[in-house]
């Protein structure tokens, strides 16, 4: 008998939880990790946004590597930190880790940064803002670690992605609840209202697709799958009757799944520009340019 669709909201993201699943699901993380390379290419076409050449680049949520790899082949002469809350992903990115490039990996949280303020020239963070609970703030963390000028470059899913699974959840009556991803506009809202300068923000859809249900849901749980459903062992249990709803394209039988990227690329305000804080604008200046501004 299969279980009754129970419409209740989603559970707060909780940080062991995720964590717990990609710790879980690092082993076999590359093998499955065919979106996050592919979006993780599109992101760096739009890394020219960066006017200048960066000394320090932070790659947030790093995972095995893969993007931290490619900012220090494009730039050598640059600090390249992958970070990332799971330890056997910072153990893997630490394995890929070249001499002749090398990556120093941080085991940290995204939400609770241990780099100075003022440190990084550019930002990068390939699919590994969409767990957060509070954009504002986050935002609002990763610019202060930026320098004045500085790019912050992301991608993460958008409301569009998983509208396949989702119907078919719906249609088989399964009590599995599919996390809901931000919508663009309201990322671009939380980029202002943390004191981002320019925000530039778009999304495509991109869709993959399987041979069968087996081979997309396991790749899906590769991923970390497991933090976007509520109870993702019930897709896994019910992969039949979840077939049974799911929409095949006629002219191969492939199961598609559909994710909308969205793009966004902000820079972290010059010394003196104001940012709304508390219902009051503050401005901020570095030493250094103090000293300027009196010899001047």
């Amino acid at each position: 008998m299969l279980a009754m669709v129970q419409v209740q909201p989603h559970p707060p993201i909780r940080d062991a939880e995720v964590r717990a699943i990609f710790e879980q699901q690092a082993g076999r993380y590359d093998q499955h990790a065919v979106l996050e390379r592919e979006v993780a290419a599109r992101l760096l076409e739009r890394v020219n946004f960066q006017q200048r050449e960066p000394r320090r680049i932070i790659d947030l949520g790093c995972g095995t590597g893969y993007c931290a790899a490619e900012l220090k082949r494009r730039y050598r002469k640059a600090e390249v930190v992958g970070l990332d809350f799971a330890l056997p992903m910072c153990r893997l990115a630490v394995s890929k880790s070249g001499f002749l490039r090398p990556v120093r990996v941080v085991c940290a949280n995204i939400s609770s940064l241990p780099f100075a303020n003022r440190c990084a020239d550019l930002m990068v963070a390939n699919l590994s803002l969409q767990w957060t609970a509070d954009l504002p703030a986050l935002f609002n963390g990763l610019r202060q670690v930026l320098r004045p000028g500085g790019l912050l470059l992301f991608s993460l899913p958008g409301t569009d992605s998983l509208k396949e699974l989702k119907r078919a959840t719906e249609g088989a009556g399964l009590a599995a609840t599919l996390r809901e991803f931000p919508d663009m506009h309201d990322i671009g809202d939380a980029l202002l209202v943390s004191g981002f300068r320019n925000p530039v923000m778009d999304a495509e859809l991109i869709t993959l697709t399987y041979p069968d249900m087996e081979a997309l849901l396991g790749e899906l749980e590769a991923q970390g799958g497991g933090s976007y459903c509520q109870d993702f062992s019930i897709l896994r249990s019910h992969a039949k009757e979840l077939g049974a709803h799911y929409p095949r394209r006629a002219e191969s039988g492939h199961w598609p799944l559909g994710w909308e990227i969205a793009y966004g690329a902000a820079f972290a305000p010059e010394d003196g520009q104001p940012i709304r804080s508390g219902g009051v604008e503050v401005a901020s200046f570095s030493v250094e340019a103090l000293r300027k501004s009196r010899r001047t």
